[in-house]
């Protein structure tokens, strides 16, 4: 598979996880979260990702790396937002889903940027 098509596939694992926060939080759902090590994006982070930045060039492996911090503290903010909201902090649990989304909206870029980068 092309690299460009692999960087949107992650794009779109991380969406669909960040929907299914989403939907528990909206009383729609029962999703939980995961570890950053145990979702799509995160098991390709430490799995293949690695070799498909480096069949890029050195600013995907730069980009590639940018994603770690981010992705880790979303699942943690995702996962603050769910336990905020459980025990009645709606104030912490507002907090958390706008951190949550500000971090998604980094992946995002990163990931895009990395789908740019195959471009070049």
């Amino acid at each position: 598979m092309d690299g460009k098509a692999y960087f949107l596939l992650r794009l779109n694992d991380h969406i669909q996880y960040l929907r299914k926060i989403q939907a528990t939080l909206d009383g729609k759902g029962d999703f939980r979260g995961t570890d950053c090590h145990d979702c799509k994006l995160g098991k390709w982070l430490h799995g293949d990702g690695p070799a498909e930045a480096a069949a890029v060039g050195p600013e995907a492996v730069a980009l590639f790396e940018s994603l770690f911090a981010p992705h880790q503290r979303f699942h943690q903010a995702g996962q603050e937002a769910i336990t905020k909201q459980e025990v009645g902090d709606a104030v912490g649990s507002k907090a958390a889903v706008t951190e949550m989304m500000t971090l998604s909206a980094s992946l995002v870029d990163i990931l895009l940027a990395l789908d740019k980068a195959t471009k070049g």
